[in-house]
Formats: structure tokens, sequence, C-alpha cells
């Protein structure tokens, strides 16, 4: 007999630093769902995000704030 096996999530190391998912979405113009879709799949990096934007060709439409 056959096991199914699940298969096993890997964690990210994460790049850059978090985004908090409201900053995402306004940061790219995008609706909850939409954000919260990418936010869920590819994780808070920054880096990440940024780059998956980028490759969308979806330049941001608020420049980054660095809090201090």
């Amino acid at each position: 007999m056959t096991q199914i096996r699940e298969p096993e999530r890997r964690s990210r190391i994460l790049r850059g630093r978090p985004y908090s998912l409201d900053e995402f979405a306004s940061k790219y113009g995008l609706r909850g769902e939409q954000a919260e879709s990418l936010f869920t799949r590819f994780g808070p990096s920054s880096i990440e995000l940024d780059l998956l934007m980028a490759a969308k060709r979806r330049p941001p439409v608020l420049q980054d704030r660095i809090v201090e």
C-alpha cells in the first residue's frame, strides 16, 4: 500500500525588513485580497516582494518610508 506524503513547508529566511500587509498594499496600490494573496505566498520580506512587483512591472505608487 502506498502512502501519500504531505509536502514539507520550508521556512524562508527573511531578507530585508518585513513589510506589514497594509504597508505593502498601499505602496503598490493593491486591493486587499490581491495584496493578501501575494503576502501569504511570498512572505513579508521587502526584498522578495519588491523583486516580485518589479518582475510584474508594477512600480511603487508610494516611496519607501524609512522609520528611524
